[in-house]
């Protein structure tokens, strides 16, 4: 059952919006939005996209064959919109545009590169990491059942969106005293020890929610392909040499590829990737019927432990966004989704 929290800025909402309703608010100087992300709630009429409560009326353009309507759009499908921002936060959708999530780009190797990781980590009994020198060294030792590991599961089971495969979902809690959490791309997260002792369940809801969202929407999968396209642009001539033999360039494309994946490891997620983790990530804890207006001041916790720049590790433990442009982005997402005025 849903906890109720009696907050100024949190309440349970998402009933229907009727159609005649978002049609008659005053949207003219509203600016315009684009987002995508996949179909994940339907609450009535509403259809929530990217952690934003999406609304239409008789105007909407549905661009995609089969999906005339919001509610008809199968959860689980990639949902791209444009819209305008209402008076209570929901986006009044202008154009919808709607298709199945297929196999993507690299999206078999990232599994399968994350499994045996995953593997080697079970096996050892402890995450470990290389540093820029190539040794390896120890973050901590894998706990595999007792109390923390207990809740990590319970709460990520309320938290998760109806069309993700739970069977899918591995939790691991690693005994370190760091606050960190990290997913990878095969569906496995790791939760440190001295995140679960230091947080509430809200706050942990919020890192998981997170996490699960860089494993949803594919981030490890976009970031690797965006970074091993950035690597093509400086070696495409030596592949598309006609001296070198088709061994040569296969074997040039394997260390282009290598070259993708130090790259990513290096830099992280993009900003864009970790707001909308965020965004949606805050999405998840509220589904869960956990408090989500603690979303800034956890992340004020984070910059008050570790400064302004770093935070939370993703799998590539790279930088997160600074901490504060992050409180401020949150901050504005409670008001936008979350307010006790958005309740419907």
């Amino acid at each position: 059952m849903r906890r109720r929290v009696r907050i100024p800025v949190v309440a349970g909402f998402l009933l229907a919006v009727a159609i005649p309703w978002a049609g008659a608010q005053d949207t003219r100087s509203a600016k315009p939005e684009n987002f995508s992300g996949y179909a994940e709630w339907t609450r009535g009429r509403t259809l929530i996209v990217d952690g934003q409560r999406v609304v239409a009326n008789p105007a909407t353009k549905f661009k995609s064959k089969g999906f005339p309507t919001l509610e008809s759009i199968p959860l689980g499908h990639e949902v791209g919109v444009k819209g305008i921002r209402l008076p209570d936060g929901a986006l009044l959708a202008t154009e919808v545009e709607a298709k199945p999530n297929g196999v993507g780009m690299f999206e078999n190797d990232i599994r399968s590169a994350t499994d045996e990781m995953e593997a080697k980590w079970l096996q050892d009994g402890a995450i470990t990491e290389e540093d820029d020198g190539g040794k390896e060294r120890t973050i901590g030792r894998v706990v595999t059942a007792g109390p923390r590991v207990e809740r990590v599961q319970r709460i990520t089971r309320r938290i998760l969106p109806p069309y993700v495969d739970a069977s899918r979902i591995r939790v691991h809690v690693v005994e370190t005293k760091g606050w960190n959490a990290m997913a990878m791309g095969n569906g496995a997260v790791w939760v440190f020890t001295g995140l679960l002792d230091d947080m509430s369940d809200d706050e942990v809801a919020l890192i998981l929610g997170h996490e699960l969202a860089h494993y949803t929407h594919e981030h490890s999968r976009r970031e690797f392909k965006r970074a091993f396209w950035g690597q093509l642009i400086g070696v495409g001539a030596m592949l598309a040499a006609e001296a070198l033999t088709d061994d040569e360039k296969k074997q040039a494309g394997v260390a282009v590829a290598a070259m993708a994946v130090m790259l990513v490891k290096r830099n992280g997620y993009s900003r864009e990737l970790e707001d909308q983790a965020d965004r949606v990530g805050m999405r998840y804890a509220y589904e869960g019927g956990y408090d989500v207006s603690k979303g800034p001041s956890l992340w004020t916790r984070f910059r008050d432990k570790y400064g302004d720049e770093n935070g939370l590790m993703n799998f590539f433990l790279g930088s997160h966004p600074q901490a504060s442009d992050r409180i401020k982005r949150l901050t504005r997402e409670v008001e936008l989704n979350y307010r006790v005025d958005a309740a419907r």
